[in-house]
Order: structure tokens, then C-alpha cells, then sequence
């Protein structure tokens, strides 16, 4: 299914391009590797308005209801004779074929007003500098003409009664096309985090609101307007495993439908691939050292992330874990001219010097107290320990997850690692 606009906060593979947006918080984890397709209706784009206690909200009364989209199905649209000289089966294929095409049209509407709404307003009253719009938008309406294409090509292959006798020579010529989102899907992390530091601007703020509350936004926020790409790609894979679900055994269209899952599923590889080793290059260029001492060159030559995360530590402060591929570096959260940045903490722990402690509930066997480490309760649940495996280091770390669901996301990342 399409992923929906409600905010919840799942747990990630980093690499996936179907989990970017949203820093992690409360202990969650982020993981590396999974595929896109399996995780698809999991990584939700946030909707959050900004807050209306601030007076920069309008004042305005109740919002005019959202514009609404045509959802109509393709079987309603055919009379009753044509509806009876069809099977079950191929009704469902044309619908399938026809939810495709009508995504495609719905993606170029949002393109277009992500520019004309957003976009260009924001530009012309100078409420974000050129530069500025230009990293949060990206290329964006570049990808409308693309579209387009698909578009049409479904268009010149639907025959006067509606229907479409193959899809699958479309889709392999043009799935490959789709490799133009390299690009825009490996910058939406650093996109995602200047929107969220310019919604601290009044004007901005004030502008952003007012678009949430009119009728075109759909009660959209600007970020899910600009994640509807990302969306979009996600569900090419189901879609194509829809059409060939309902695509009969011997019509032609069968052997060429599978290659264009393969050929989208290799597409979503590769943007994952470069999403990653952007992600991961994202966060090290955010790390700040107290200590020469605690730079590595395992940190510098990490191209992937495979997990990170808010953790507490024994005397309760909040730390910020990242997992690179070779490295655990442990990091404490700071601001640097409204920027968030991360102050490594003590020194990072290769992964072949890693030791792992699984620790059960109130469990302490190195000695300490967590009697009120972790707040108002007597025994510390969901902890773990991190430490080098020779103890001439002297560190040692002991580790609280927000739940017991986060701690074993942490422990079965660091095992794998």
C-alpha cells in the first residue's frame, strides 16, 4: 500500500530509501540494509504542522476543507456490456494498470505545486534565499517531463474501450530512467534538516501554516510534498507484482513484466547504495572531536551506517550512538550556530574490539549502582554494555534503550556488525 501521511516512528535500515526522513529520537534505531520493497509501508513522511501556539500561526478561522482526489475506479468507468465481456481477472488487471497511470498523473500535480505553491513564492518574497531553496528542493521539477513520458506512452497504448493490451515493453524501456533520483533521494537527509532549521524562522513558519490550511495542501505539510518521489519509487515494485498477479499465464506480457521488477528492484539498489554512503558521510561530517586521540581513519573511510540511535547512558545523559560499518562511536548531541552537531564521548570502539554485554532487567555484573540511574525506577530496564575486549582502555559503557524492543535493534545490530 502507498505509505499514508500519519506520523509514527518505525525502526530503519539506514540504507533503505524507504526510511530516510526524520532524525531518530526516544532510543530509536535506524538500520542498514533492508530491502526497500519489505519495509515499504513502514517509512511514513511526517505531516506535523508547526505549532499554532506560536503567534506567528494564522488567526484565521476553521481551514477551508482539504481538495480531495478523484479516486474512482477504472471498472466504474465502463458500461455494462463491456464490464460482462471481461473476466474478474482481467477487470483487476486493468484496474492495477489504471492505478499506475493515475499515480503517475497525481506525482506531476504535486511536482508542479511543490514549485508553484512553495517553490516560487517563498522565492519571490524572499522568505528563503535562492541557495537555500534550491538545497531543499533540489531538481525537483526536472523529474515532471519524465513522468510525463510514462504518462503518455500508457496514454497511446490504451485502446478506445479503455483498456491496455501490454504494459510490460513500456515499463523496461523506461524503468531505467528512474536512476535520475540518485541524486535527489542522497540529499534528502541534509534537505530535510534545513527545512527543519529554517521552520524556526517566523516568516517561514507563518508562510508554511498558511499553506497547511488552505485547500490545496491536501493537509500536506511542505516535507510530504517533497517526499512523494521517494514515496512514489517505493511503490513501483508493488505495483508491477499487482499487474503481474492478475496477468494471465500465457499472455505475453508475463515474462517482460518480470524483468521490469527486476529492473526496478536493481534501480532501488543502487539509490539505496549512494543514499547510504550519503547518509553515512552526512553524520561524520557532524561529529566533533575534544581529543585528537579519538579521530580514526575507520570513522573517515566508513560508506555505511548500520544503525544509530538516542541512547541514555548509567548516569542517565543522553548520548547519540552511531554504528558505522567497522567503528562504534558514541557521541553526545550539541548545537552549533543553530546546527546540530555530535561531540564524540570517550574514545570509538573498533567493531573487531567490540565486546557486547547483553544485560537482563536491574542486572548488574561489573560492579555500579543503577538504583535511580535511569529515573524513578528501581531497576534499570533494557541495558546492554559496550566495551573494549581488552580492559587496558578502562572504558567501558553501559547502555539504556527506550524499550525492550529498541535494545534488541541495538544488540542484533552490533552482533551482525
Amino acid at each position: 500500500q502507498e505509505p499514508s501521511n500519519k506520523r509514527v516512528r518505525p525502526l530503519a535500515r539506514v540504507t533503505s530509501l524507504a526510511n530516510l526522513i526524520s532524525p531518530v529520537r526516544n532510543g530509536a534505531v535506524r538500520r542498514f540494509g533492508q530491502t526497500i520493497q519489505v519495509k515499504s509501508r513502514a517509512f511514513q513522511s511526517s505531516n506535523k504542522s508547526p505549532s499554532c501556539a506560536q503567534k506567528s500561526c494564522s488567526k484565521s478561522a476553521a481551514p477551508t476543507p482539504p481538495k480531495r482526489r478523484n479516486s474512482v475506479l477504472w471498472s466504474e468507468m465502463l458500461d455494462v456490456n463491456m464490464k460482462e465481456s471481461l473476466s474478474t481477472k482481467e477487470i483487476k488487471r486493468q484496474e492495477a494498470i489504471y492505478e499506475m497511470s493515475r499515480g503517475e498523473q497525481d506525482l506531476i500535480e504535486d511536482l508542479k505545486l511543490a514549485r508553484k505553491a512553495y517553490h516560487d513564492p517563498m522565492l519571490k518574497l524572499s522568505i528563503m534565499s535562492e541557495e537555500e531553496l534550491t538545497h531543499i528542493f533540489g531538481d525537483l521539477d526536472s523529474y515532471i517531463p519524465l513522468h510525463e513520458d510514462l504518462l503518455a506512452s500508457l496514454g497511446e497504448a490504451t485502446k478506445p474501450d479503455g483498456t491496455v493490451e501490454q504494459i510490460g515493453p513500456i515499463l523496461v524501456k523506461w524503468l531505467p530512467r528512474l536512476h535520475a533520483y540518485k541524486g535527489y533521494c542522497s540529499n534528502q537527509l541534509a534537505a530535510k534538516a534545513l527545512l527543519d532549521q529554517k521552520k524556526q524562522d517566523r516568516r517561514v513558519q507563518d508562510f508554511l501554516q498558511r499553506c497547511l490550511e488552505s485547500p490545496f495542501s491536501r493537509k500536506l505539510d511542505l516535507w510530504s510534498f517533497l517526499d512523494i518521489p521517494r514515496s512514489r519509487l517505493v511503490k513501483y515494485p508493488l505495483l508491477l507484482k499487482e499487474i503481474l498477479r492478475h496477468t494471465p499465464k500465457d499472455h505475453p506480457d508475463i515474462q517482460i513484466l518480470e524483468e521490469a521488477i527486476s529492473i526496478i528492484q536493481g534501480v532501488l539498489s543502487d539509490i539505496n547504495l549512494k543514499k547510504g554512503e550519503s547518509e553515512c558521510q552526512y553524520y561524520i561530517d557532524k561529529l566533533e572531536y575534544l581529543d585528537e586521540k579519538q579521530k580514526d581513519p575507520r570513522i573517515e573511510g566508513s560508506k555505511a551506517l548500520l544503525c544509530h540511535g538516542e541512547l541514555k547512558n548509567k548516569n542517565g545523559h543522553k548520548l547519540y550512538v552511531f554504528l558505522f560499518q567497522d567503528i562504534l562511536v558514541l557521541t553526545r548531541p550539541v548545537t552549533r550556530n543553530e546546527r546540530q552537531a555530535y561531540q564524540v564521548y570517550r574514545q570509538p570502539i573498533p567493531v573487531q574490539e567490540l565486546l557486547l554485554e547483553d544485560l537482563q532487567d536491574g542486572d548488574v555484573k561489573m560492579g555500579g549502582s543503577f538504583r535511580g540511574a535511569f529515573g524513578n525506577s528501581d531497576k534499570a530496564k533494557n541495558i546492554f554494555r559496550v566495551r573494549f575486549q581488552d580492559p587496558s582502555p578502562g572504558q567501558s559503557h553501559t547502555l539504556q534503550a527506550n524499550d525492550v524492543f529498541h535494545k534488541q535493534q541495538w544488540v542484533n545490530c552490533i552482533r551482525t556488525a
